[in-house]
This record gives structure tokens, C-alpha cells and sequence, in this order.
């Protein structure tokens, strides 16, 4: 497997480095020897910085750092996802120096390295790889939705979230590993750089998919996964959240995907999408299972990201939550996904 370093720069213990938080916790694809964020977290492992689980992966202060304390690495892989999907202009300098040392990049955002003359040029001399992983499929290689999806024969489960950044990927994550410890096939259709990036098979990137074909691209998907994996379920992860304004997303899944089950995602401290007044309040738990419900799924489970809550303040909400919704809730990180595993297989 190949050796790779994952940059975050500063933005660690941000949402922002959600790509490198789901590297930190596990990837098929790459084997993680490392992260590049600042002196101040530099000897700390980035498990630990993530949340409290020791990994083995060293955060160093600067690609320097890494480079001399790590006998081998094959890929920078740049870790954060920022709005708009614009590389952080400090980052330059340091994907620079990076193939001037013989390191391939890979790029989970919309602004492609293939882009930039310097470093393609870099990448030339040396023969290195710059992989835009949310670089557009050419239109020969999309799929238009055939209504094939209604052949599917096995659960389809969508893991979809009251906003952005909250664990949708890791909630399905999860579910597909704990199926896979019980001896049980399970997949996880990825929709994000993230899932590819830590080695999903099936799956596409949502937002660098051309409008007309997400439908098409989503079925593509699952229906290939179906007849060659032949899984007990599928789950797909959702992106965004129905209502948020910054980019709606997820009638697609149910519609479209035919999901007839949903396990919902919330962080019951996030008052505001993003985190941000500016984009309006996040609605009420309650009235996103309604919507739900109304394009013709039922919501199973609610997950909880416990993302600035105490013990106390998570476990309140757990137990309020489930008197309110009549629905199992869980708190994944903390407690595993098993109650929700026997829910899907029932």
C-alpha cells in the first residue's frame, strides 16, 4: 500500500479538514504515515487531536519535518475541503516543494493541480502523478438513469444529515464494517473525493458530476455494486442536507436511489448551517423526518455527532431525542452502530 502524508496546514481541529478526519480514522486505499499541520500540534498524534484515540499517525509542523523523520512517503494528499473547493493559497508553496522532492499530490478539491503549468511541470521532471480526484467524468463516461435501480433486490440504506461536515460517511462507514466483523456483505456507495480517497469501490463524486447525470451516475453506481458484489444491503452517503441553501442535496437518493430507509445525521449543539448565521437556522429534527417521509422513506435512526457536548449534555440528548422521535438514536463514535446493523437486516 502506498505511503502517504496528509496536509491539513492549520485547519486540523476544523470541519474543514473533514477529508483528513476520515484518512485519520481509516482508508483501504492508502496507508497514512502522517499529517503536515503547524508546530504547535507537531509530536501530538493525530488520532489523539481528532478525538482522544491514539492511531499511530504523527502530526508534523511542516512537510520538512515529515520528510526527514519518515523514511518513505508516495503521496501528499491534501486533507482539507474548503468552501468553494479552492486551495488555500498557503498550500501552494508546500505542493511546490513537495514534487520538488519526489512526492506524488493527490487533490480531493475543485481547484485542480492539472490546472496549474508549475505544477505540472514539476510533476514532468520527475514523473510524478497529480490526481484531481474531483476533475468532471468526460460525457462519454456518464451514465442517464435507465430505471434499472427498481431491479435492486436488497436494502437501501441513505445516510443523509441536517447539514454539511456532521459524519454521514463515517455513520456509513461504520455500519459497513460492523456488518463486515458479523460476517455479513455490506458496500457503501461513496458520493465524495473522501470516499474514494479512503478506497471505496463503488461510488461517484456528486458534486463535480454534471446536473443532468447525478440521477444516472447514482444508479450507475449502486446497480454495479449490486449484480458484482452481491451485498446483504447497501448504504449510500449522502452529501449536505435537503435544506441546506449553500446546496441542497439528497432527494436523489431516495428518488432516484430508491432508498427506502434513511439514517439521519444531526449535531443537536449546530444551531446554523455551517455554522454560520448567515445561511439561516437548521430546521427542527422532527419536520426533516416529515420531508423525509413525504418523498416516500422512513428514517429508522438518528445519529448523533456529539461535536460540543459533554457527557452529560450528549447522553441528555440521546435520551430526549428518542422520547420525542419514537425512533432508536445513537451516538456512533462512542457507542458503535450495532442497534441500527439490526434494524437494516431486519
Amino acid at each position: 500500500m502506498n505511503k502517504a502524508i496528509v496536509l491539513t496546514n492549520g485547519l486540523l481541529e476544523t470541519n474543514d479538514a473533514k477529508t483528513a478526519h476520515g484518512l485519520i480514522r481509516g482508508t483501504e486505499r492508502f496507508e497514512i504515515v502522517g499529517v503536515i499541520d503547524t508546530p504547535k500540534l507537531s509530536g501530538k498524534d493525530a488520532g489523539e487531536v481528532l478525538d482522544g484515540k491514539h492511531r499511530n499517525i504523527p502530526v508534523f509542523g511542516s512537510l520538512e519535518e515529515a520528510i526527514e523523520q519518515l523514511l518513505e512517503i508516495h503521496y501528499l494528499i491534501i486533507g482539507v475541503a474548503t468552501v468553494g473547493g479552492v486551495l488555500p493559497p498557503a498550500m501552494v508553496g508546500i505542493v511546490e516543494k513537495a514534487l520538488g522532492t519526489g512526492i506524488s499530490v493527490v487533490n480531493g478539491l475543485h481547484e485542480y493541480l492539472t490546472d496549474n503549468p508549475v505544477f505540472v511541470k514539476l510533476a514532468a521532471e520527475k514523473n510524478l502523478e497529480l490526481i484531481d480526484i474531483r476533475k468532471p467524468k468526460k460525457r462519454l463516461d456518464l451514465h442517464f438513469w435507465t430505471g434499472e435501480i427498481n431491479q435492486v433486490d436488497v436494502p437501501i440504506v441513505a445516510v443523509m444529515g441536517m447539514d454539511c461536515a456532521l459524519g454521514k460517511r463515517t455513520t456509513a462507514r461504520l455500519l459497513r464494517q460492523c456488518a463486515e466483523q458479523k460476517g455479513i456483505s455490506a458496500e457503501m456507495i461513496y458520493t465524495g473525493q473522501t470516499g474514494w480517497l479512503q478506497g471505496g469501490k463503488y461510488g461517484f463524486v456528486f458534486d463535480s458530476t454534471l446536473n443532468d447525470f447525478v440521477s444516472g451516475e447514482l444508479e450507475h453506481a449502486i446497480v454495479t455494486c449490486w449484480k458484482e458484489a452481491k451485498p446483504a444491503f447497501i448504504l449510500l452517503e449522502g452529501q449536505s442536507a435537503l435544506r441546506n441553501p449553500s446546496g441542497p442535496c439528497g432527494f436523489e437518493f431516495i428518488i432516484s436511489g430508491n432508498a427506502k430507509k434513511v439514517v439521519l445525521v444531526h449535531a443537536p449543539k449546530r444551531k446554523y448551517y455551517d455554522n454560520d448565521p448567515h445561511w439561516g437556522e437548521i430546521p427542527s429534527v422532527s419536520s426533516e423526518i416529515e420531508l423525509i417521509q413525504k418523498l416516500g422513506a422512513e428514517v429508522i435512526a438518528l445519529a448523533l455527532n456529539t461535536e460540543d457536548c459533554t457527557k452529560e449534555e450528549y447522553l441528555g440528548f440521546r435520551d430526549s431525542y428518542q422520547k420525542e422521535l419514537g425512533i432508536p438514536v445513537i451516538l456512533p463514535l462512542q457507542d458503535g452502530v450495532e442497534e441500527v446493523l439490526k434494524l437494516i437486516l431486519n
